[in-house]
């Protein structure tokens, strides 16, 4: 069997007609198994970046199956469309289980910086309808998730300046201005939407979090903040703290972030 029947690359998953069409990689382990479902989504301050070369494709030949999804940025389209588009990408993904041989219903998500975000959003927010949207010819399948893996991504905007940080999360024209459409202050409807916290429930799945205490662009008490709710509400949260990272960098790579990485995935997602 081929390498090319066990990478899929550039699947479309959500079609537009006056704008960028979607499209995720789809990675296959060896295996004669449905295999649990990752699903990365990448970082950039809802504005750059790239589904290419996940930092979680090694997973793929320990017998884990990984998607790594597209969505539209920050000056495409404004919030909510990017957690509609992420909630359609698991929707999609879901429908194609059986014809690509992973499990429908372990799958967990991981993400970095904005992308730890969205991650977050879709942990928490299982069953809610008020995020979930109508894009997609699968909205008869779930978009829930078993797992999440929060990479210093931001919790809740309107206390981003509550910390020190090189940028200024109150501008306008700050990463969450110009996902909001404004300034943060003048938008408190989608900041609460755009907030984890706000939609924690019971159907709350698991979370691993891991944020630099170092970190300049994202300060650490924003998962902090995250943690704390979501152990108030008996969610199971793991958090750990890096004391000299900052906003991601080589110490998220080392070997001991890896294996806490593969253990709760384990933990969560293995049948």
């Amino acid at each position: 069997m081929s390498d090319k029947e066990f990478r899929h690359i550039g699947l479309p998953y959500l079609r537009y007609e006056q704008a960028r069409d979607l499209r995720l990689d789809l990675y296959l382990p060896r295996t004669d198994h449905p295999a649990p479902l990752l699903v990365w989504i990448h970082g950039g301050a809802w504005m750059h970046g790239d589904k290419s070369d996940p930092p979680v494709l090694p997973m793929v030949d320990e017998g884990w199956a990984l998607a790594s999804i597209q969505y539209h940025f920050s000056h495409e389209a404004l919030f909510p469309a990017q957690i509609h588009q992420c909630k359609a990408a698991i929707r999609w993904l879901r429908a194609q289980a059986a014809r690509f041989g992973f499990s429908a219903e372990r799958i967990g998500v991981l993400g970095a910086s904005a992308g730890g975000h969205l991650a977050a959003l879709l942990g928490t927010s299982n069953g809610q309808a008020a995020l979930e949207g109508d894009l997609g010819k699968h909205r008869d399948q779930s978009s829930a998730v078993q797992a999440v893996v929060d990479l210093f991504g931001p919790t809740d905007f309107a206390r981003l300046p509550d910390h020190p940080s090189d940028l200024d999360h109150a501008a306008p024209d700050s990463p969450e201005g110009l996902l909001l459409g404004g300034a943060v202050a003048d938008h408190p409807d989608r900041v609460a939407m755009a907030n984890p916290i706000t939609w924690i429930s019971d159907d709350t799945c698991p979370f691993l979090i891991l944020h630099g205490k170092a970190d300049m662009i994202i300060p650490w008490q924003q998962s902090r903040l995250l943690t704390d709710a979501l152990a108030e509400n008996g969610s199971h949260v793991e958090f750990r703290l890096l004391g000299q990272a900052g906003h991601g960098g080589p110490e998220f790579h080392e070997a001991e972030q890896g294996e806490a990485i593969r253990a709760f995935c384990r933990q969560h997602l293995r049948a």
